[in-house]
């Protein structure tokens, strides 16, 4: 028999806590309770050297379902092209006109939260039912899908 393995998905980025709050309200996320003796994760911080500070954060799936999502910071820049990226569900079950004003309305919210729009697709049955490309605020791409 096979074991399944609980995978968590890494981002490099310079601004940990930023990004995971961002990854937050598009995934419906939430920050995982703060290291024991700690009332919050600004009084955990609180108590770091400056330069530890903001070094890394976390988001996780409330319902325990999803995969936990980690914040590294790092010295460099994003350079090129991601090789790998989420596909963000926003409109399962959902074909035609109807998907892509759904897709266009979370791609809306999502720019209000400091997304970029960077390209729409439209739908090309019977392979693609349409999708919309974005950017984190660190540029991260991932599709809404």
């Amino acid at each position: 028999m096979t074991t399944i393995r609980e995978v968590q998905i890494t981002f490099d980025c310079a601004d940990p806590r930023g990004l995971s709050q961002f990854w937050n309200e598009v995934l419906g996320y939430v920050l995982p309770p703060p290291p024991p003796g700690f009332a919050s994760w600004d009084e955990f911080s609180a108590s770091l050297p400056a330069e530890q500070r903001n070094a890394a954060s976390a988001c996780v799936d409330p319902d325990g379902a999803g995969p936990r999502i980690f914040f590294q910071r790092v010295p460099e820049a994003r350079t090129v092209k991601n090789r790998v990226h989420l596909d963000v569900r926003a409109a399962p079950g959902l074909e035609g006109e109807e998907r892509m004003s759904a897709l266009e309305a979370e791609a809306e919210r999502l720019a209000a939260l400091g997304a970029t729009r960077v390209s729409r697709f439209e739908p090309a049955p019977p392979m693609s039912a349409g999708w919309i490309v974005m950017q984190d605020p660190e540029g991260n791409e991932f599709c809404l899908d």
